[in-house]
């Protein structure tokens, strides 16, 4: 089993930045790492995500504002957030996906203020 711990949530001002981070428990075959976010009364949405060879692929919500990276021989994916809003409060989540496989992480909260 897999499992997915994610760091760095937590609450700032609008206008400021956060780092997420998300390590895997074991090394295994990974093809895609990223980031989705679920706000209250909210469906779950993808944020980024980037693949083994490095491309990448943002919401455009997330665009010119959030970075995503990865570290393939550490199993961890990193996602740079700057110039948040207050739109940008939701709980966020940690996903691989191996196969047809799909692991989450427990979820992180970020908070925006106004």
């Amino acid at each position: 089993q897999v499992q997915l711990v994610e760091s760095g949530g937590g609450l700032v001002q609008a206008g400021g930045s956060l780092r997420l981070s998300c390590a895997a428990s074991r090394a295994f075959s990974i093809d895609f790492m990223g980031w989705h976010r679920q706000a209250p009364g909210k469906q779950r949405e993808l944020v980024a995500r980037i693949a083994t060879g490095g491309s990448t692929f943002y919401a455009n919500s997330a665009k010119d504002r959030f970075t995503i990276s990865r570290d393939n021989a550490k199993n961890t994916v990193t996602l740079q957030m700057n110039s948040l809003k207050p739109e940008d409060t939701a709980v966020y989540y940690c996903n691989v996906q191996s196969g047809l496989k799909s692991y989450w992480g427990q979820g992180t909260q970020v908070t925006v203020s106004s």
